[in-house]
Formats: C-alpha cells, sequence, structure tokens
C-alpha cells in the first residue's frame, strides 16, 4: 500500500510481481497525508512530530469522523474537553488506519504487506495500519517509503529499456 499526501493505493501483485488487483482512494482527502497535515495545524504539531507523540498516549480515543473538516470539528472538541495531545493523534492514526485497511482489504491482502509513501514516515500510522490489517506491516530498509513510486518507476524503465536492446549510454 501507498499512502501520499493526496491519495491512498493498495495494489496486490501476483506471484510473477505483476499488478494482479488495485484500488486507490480519490474521494477526499480522508486517509491520505493531507489528513495528517490539516490535523497537525489543529493541533500545532511539527508533521514530523505525529508518531513519536502519539506513542505516549494513555487513553484511547475515538475519531468517528469520514471527512477532513468534521473530524477536524471532533480534534477540536477533543482539545476542549481537555484531552491530551497524544491520544487525540493516536485516535486519529487509528482513524486513518481504518479506512486504508478497508481499503487494502477489499484487494483480498493476505500476506507480505509493504507500505510505502511518505506517510510511512509516521511510525503512529505503520503501526495503527498493522494492528487494523492484523498484518505486519514491512518497510524497505535503506530507502527512502516517500520515494518508492519513482524508484519503482526508474527500474521498470530501465528494465523495459534493456529488455527492447536499446540500453542507455552511460
Amino acid at each position: 500500500m501507498d499512502i501520499g499526501g493526496q491519495d491512498a493505493k493498495a495494489t496486490r501483485l501476483d506471484d510473477n510481481g505483476n499488478v494482479a488487483r488495485y484500488i486507490y482512494n480519490d474521494k477526499c482527502a480522508a486517509g491520505t497525508g493531507r489528513f495528517l497535515e490539516v490535523m497537525a495545524e489543529a493541533l500545532e504539531v511539527p508533521l514530523e512530530e505525529l508518531g513519536d507523540l502519539a506513542a505516549q498516549s494513555t487513553e484511547k480515543l475515538n475519531i468517528s469522523s469520514q471527512c477532513v473538516i468534521f473530524a477536524e470539528t471532533e480534534v477540536v472538541s477533543l482539545v476542549n474537553e481537555g484531552s491530551k495531545t497524544a491520544d487525540i493523534l493516536n485516535a486519529l492514526h487509528h482513524s486513518l488506519a481504518k479506512r486504508v485497511a478497508s481499503l487494502t482489504r477489499s484487494i483480498d491482502v493476505k500476506t507480505d504487506v509493504v507500505m510505502t509513501g511518505g506517510v510511512a514516515k509516521n511510525s503512529g500510522v505503520f503501526n495503527a495500519l498493522s494492528e487494523a490489517l492484523g498484518l505486519p506491516l514491512k518497510a524497505l530498509d535503506g530507502v527512502d517509503p516517500q520515494i518508492m513510486g519513482a524508484l519503482g518507476a526508474a527500474l521498470y524503465a530501465e528494465e523495459k529499456v534493456k529488455s527492447e536492446g536499446r540500453e542507455s549510454k552511460k
């Protein structure tokens, strides 16, 4: 699965590495990096600190809204009620994870789930998504998850060029 700033995608590959099923959320920002950006702004927390802060959560809260705007209203209400920022962030991560897990399950994913995209840098979402799927997610060590799509496209293009006998000059 790949969760970026504007969409969330899930792709199932066959045994030969070909795309067998593909689905993406293109309806709204819920379940995307933009959702997290809006919430980080509302809570006045730097985006890169969301995962670490959510790990400090001690109380389970629930964010039920699917819409970013309504979820932001829920967040403001929780802040006004005195809820801790860590607990709110943890609830946001689980809310996002539920949406993306539902999307991912729709393509019949069973094992070996790799998470890519900029949101994979957020340990809170990574862990919440693993929990929501009931599967351990894998991260690719040594590669920035935010550039995985571009890296894959470049490797695919290189393979195509070589297979067609038009190897580029270096």
